[in-house]
């Protein structure tokens, strides 16, 4: 006699967009965290797909759901991107629209979640993030983010390109990797903010992504889940 396959349990799952809502409702009163990753749609250079920093806030939250009672939420892909005009594909929202977006996003949660986390994972979402957060706090909602930093290359350089070849080795183009301009990011910074990105480096990148391995990228995930896990239990 044949057996019926095991169903999938829903507290197993992690992903909040394939749960039914009185999954989510048991969860959520469980007391789970919902996290949401909070990335954008920018070019990451000749070699890195467009996708990168959503990639790198999505795995976090996976990862971080593997160990604590969280819930991930589907990703935003758009945020502020203005810094990366010029590139074809970036596509950015502004910081006004980003900020509204998650505000909004976080008013609507706290209506289901006891408590949010966003995590972050592009450098021009810092002050949108921040004034979202601050404002929910204010609305009184418990409200917390996580944006990862590394050392090194500040955009599309080695440390992006290694984490890309751990999470999703078949989008890097390594035959297409180049050199960028790899002077300290505040040495650019005027530039940047006088031109964007296309001011200083053609190719848009910022770094060397030219020697950047699998398992750098797979080491350093490691050490951003553990920050991110050591911060959640931290704030709670």
């Amino acid at each position: 006699m044949r057996r019926k396959p095991a169903r999938r349990v829903p507290d197993l799952i992690v992903r909040l967009a394939e749960l039914a809502w009185p999954d989510v409702a048991e969860r959520a009163a469980a007391g789970a965290v919902l996290a949401v990753p909070v990335g954008a749609t920018e070019q990451h250079g000749p070699h890195l797909p467009l996708s990168t920093d959503t990639d790198i806030a999505l795995a976090l939250c996976d990862r971080l759901a593997v160990v604590r009672d969280v819930l991930v939420a589907p990703p935003v892909p758009y945020g502020s991107s203005g810094e990366h005009a010029g590139f074809a594909g970036t596509l950015s929202i502004g910081q006004a629209a980003t900020e509204l977006l998650l505000l909004e996003l976080g008013r609507s949660a706290a209506e289901t979640f006891p408590r949010l986390l966003f995590v972050s994972a592009h450098g021009g979402n810092a002050g949108p993030v921040a004034r979202a957060v601050a404002r929910l706090r204010a609305e009184a909602r418990d409200v917390g983010v996580f944006s990862p930093r590394w050392p090194g290359d500040p955009h599309a350089g080695r440390p992006e390109t290694a984490l890309q070849l751990a999470l999703r080795p078949g989008g890097v183009r390594m035959d297409r990797a180049v050199p960028g301009d790899s002077r300290p990011l505040g040495a650019l910074l005027p530039a940047l903010r006088e031109g964007g990105v296309r001011a200083v480096t053609p190719t848009g990148v910022l770094g060397d992504p030219t020697t950047a391995t699998a398992s750098e990228g797979q080491a350093l995930l490691d050490t951003l889940t553990t920050q991110l896990v050591s911060h959640v239990d931290g704030w709670r």
